[in-house]
């Protein structure tokens, strides 16, 4: 699965499956709205810690805005990765045939919210220290960071997938990950990186039409067109990002299966997703 056109062909099937449950695009828009509600939330009590102690107990004022950042980290890590979970609920229905819809997967993800907590708590304070390297140690810090967190998200792709569905502990489904992830290869990252370029590609069209309606407001005479562009873009934008997690969570779902059992899932028959996890060495692909 190295090539475009087999990414182009996991997009299309896992496309079939939303195409079948709509709905499950509307989870990430939920999540988007819950997200911005919290900044929101989060945004006021910051806002008025800097103006209470900007200029008397700086100390407590800088630990109190520390408390909310972290707050606020794990708190949009529990929306993100909640609503995640609806989508591989929904999708692990739809691949194993049943029909379902967007309250039975808030419902289905609403089963396993202990365990969402936890991850919760696992992904925020690895997110926290990633920060923390990157601050403290500058321009090489980054590149660590962004390498530890790469290695972070190859080693827990499966993570959620085995959370959902199996509903065992973070502990143990930390592990199934990281055993599926040695035991199998990386072609997985092409897949899910070929539906990220794919992403990135459609969303050039939007990103043009923010772009030009930005540049044209400062112009008093295309002011309308440049307010136009803008909203259309915006738009766009509202429309490809919750298609494409919702994608991308169809197509994690299918690769855990697969890699759990060996069996194709309904909808990927005539993809190359066989290579995604095919195993390093002897053995049957997925084999655990």
């Amino acid at each position: 699965m190295g090539t475009f056109s087999n990414s182009i062909g996991l997009v299309k099937a896992s496309w079939r499956v939303l195409r079948d449950e709509p709905g499950m695009a509307w989870l990430p828009v939920i999540a988007a709205l819950a997200s911005i509600v919290v900044a929101a939330t989060f945004a006021l009590p910051v806002i008025g810690a800097d103006a209470v102690f900007g200029d008397g107990d700086a100390s407590f004022g800088g630990v109190l805005d520390w408390v909310l950042i972290v707050l606020f980290y794990f708190v949009g890590a529990f929306i993100t990765i909640f609503f995640n979970a609806a989508v591989v609920f929904a999708a692990n229905e739809r691949l194993e045939g049943r029909d379902t819809n967007v309250s039975a997967a808030i419902a289905g993800a609403a089963k396993r919210w202990r365990l969402v907590l936890e991850w919760s708590i696992v992904t925020t304070t690895v997110n926290i220290v990633l920060r923390a390297i990157a601050e403290r140690f500058g321009f090489v810090g980054t590149i660590v960071a962004g390498l530890l967190g790469l290695a972070w998200s190859l080693v827990t792709f499966l993570a959620l997938p085995i959370l959902v569905i199996e509903g065992i502990g973070v502990r143990d489904a930390l592990k199934k990950s990281g055993a599926l992830f040695k035991k199998t290869w990386g072609e997985n990252v092409v897949g899910n990186g070929g539906i990220g370029l794919i992403g990135f590609l459609v969303s050039l069209p939007a990103a043009a039409l923010l772009a030009g309606g930005i540049a044209l407001t400062a112009n008093d005479s295309s002011l309308a067109l440049g307010v136009l562009l803008v909203v259309l873009g915006a738009v766009a934008f509202a429309v490809i990002i919750p298609l494409m997690t919702a994608l991308s969570g169809i197509f994690q779902t299918a690769l855990y299966r697969f890699a759990n059992d060996g069996q194709l899932p309904k909808g990927f028959e005539q993809t190359n997703l066989a290579h995604a996890f095919r195993p390093k060495t002897g053995g049957r692909a997925g084999g655990i």
